[in-house]
């Protein structure tokens, strides 16, 4: 039982400044998307299915890492305070740009990604922060809200990335550490605290900080353990976009960088009109399970027909679809912030961001590997969007289980209901 009422109003000041703090840390990390495997490509001296391999083994090694980071940060908000592990989090950010700027080998734009792994796992601890201020019934709209700032960050910051990477390949990353550095100095004047000395009663052991820790701190929470499978899934397939699009979209469609950041805009664009508007009006109407079932639907839809689409038109059709997908994770994390106590909130999103980072170590192996493969000479199918392809079979796999396990709950009675009074 949590010590926050169910009547608790949201704070809309702080959302507003958790909202801007997540879209100044999207829009850094954005910039660098459209340059980041063309400049791998480039000081490799790499084929594409080459850079596409090591482009992988660096997502992999960023997911590693913040397996292991997500849930340190998360129960260290949850004993310390939100504010804090924010506000390091994005002075990390600022200096490792600013250290990916210079590096002008692979190792050192290896041990660039490492860092930004540390830094960056404090998105768990604004999940945290919004589960604080807003009062269960809701949390799907605030976590829209929360979706809607990646997705501004993605309509700017991968096409003024593209942009200034037609202009030089490392002025985003300059760019990038100077956001991060206003996002620094705006946590620092602006963002309030969410969790009040008084409720950090959970205290930092080692135990409940680990990954596997975290998790097994959720075994009094079953119903958690189900919803955090699908999430898994749905993280799976979601790499599918980091790992490859840029390459993929090069390879078949000769997008090269400003191409690739105006579409990324486009996709972005389609995410804030989903999760800035449709969820806070659809959700309240059909429910949290059937926005989180129809969300999986239109997702593995939208990657069968990205990964099926033979012109770059087709490819551009299919974003809207694909963007409705966005219904389905603030229901997921609506649904299971109701199952966990308030002074856990930090460890439940801690534990969650370990789910997708672990599936972000081995995600961009298999993507880009199927994506060389599809393409190599000894191919068994020309298959450009064979990653997409299976993206798409691997939402099949969440949805099925989502249909299955949120119908049990509904049955028992646990959907709907939460442990919060």
């Amino acid at each position: 039982m949590t010590d926050t009422p169910s009547h608790m109003p949201v704070r809309q000041a702080a959302l507003i400044f958790i909202f801007f703090t997540v879209l100044i840390d999207i829009l850094a990390f954005g910039l660098i998307i459209p340059v980041l495997p063309h400049l791998i490509k480039q000081i490799g001296q790499y084929s594409f299915g080459q850079a596409a391999i090591i482009s992988g083994f660096f997502s992999a090694a960023f997911s590693a890492i913040q397996f292991v980071a997500a849930p340190v940060q998360g129960a260290l908000s949850d004993r310390y305070g939100r504010r804090r592990v924010i506000l390091i989090s994005c002075f990390g950010l600022a200096v490792d740009f600013t250290f990916m700027a210079l590096a002008s080998t692979i190792p050192m734009f290896f041990i660039g990604r490492v860092i930004s792994a540390m830094t960056s796992a404090s998105f768990s601890t604004a999940n945290a922060y919004l589960a604080d201020v807003t009062a269960p019934d809701k949390r799907a709209a605030a976590f829209g809200l929360l979706g809607s700032a990646f997705g501004i960050g993605f309509i700017i910051g991968p096409a003024l990335g593209g942009l200034l990477g037609g202009i030089d390949l490392r002025l985003p990353f300059w760019v990038a550490s100077g956001l991060a550095a206003l996002n620094f100095l705006y946590g620092w004047f602006v963002l309030p605290e969410s969790l009040p000395v008084e409720r950090r009663t959970a205290r930092f052991e080692w135990k409940r900080a680990n990954p596997v820790g975290a998790l097994l701190v959720l075994k009094r929470y079953p119903a958690v353990l189900g919803l955090i499978a699908i999430a898994f899934f749905g993280q799976l397939a979601h790499f599918v976009l980091p790992s490859t699009f840029v390459l993929f979209a090069d390879y078949r469609f000769q997008w090269g960088e400003q191409k690739v950041g105006l579409v990324l805009a486009l996709v972005g664009v389609c995410n804030v009109l989903v999760q800035a508007f449709l969820i806070r009006r659809l959700v309240p109407r059909i429910g949290e399970r059937k926005a989180l079932l129809a969300g999986l639907f239109f997702g593995m839809l939208g990657f069968a027909w990205q990964g099926l689409a033979g012109t770059g038109a087709l490819f551009l059709l299919a974003i809207p679809l694909l963007a409705l997908w966005g219904l389905a994770n603030p229901s997921l994390q609506a649904i299971i912030t109701r199952q966990v106590s308030s002074h856990e909130q930090g460890s439940l999103q801690g534990a969650i961001a370990s789910v997708a980072s672990l599936a972000g170590i081995f995600a961009p192996f298999l993507f880009t590997h199927v994506f060389a493969t599809f393409i190599g000479s000894e191919a068994p199918a020309h298959v450009p969007g064979a990653a997409f392809l299976l993206a798409s079979a691997i939402l099949l796999l969440a949805l099925i289980l989502a249909e299955r396990f949120t119908r049990w709950m509904k049955s028992s009675q646990a959907l709907g209901h939460t442990v919060e009074t």
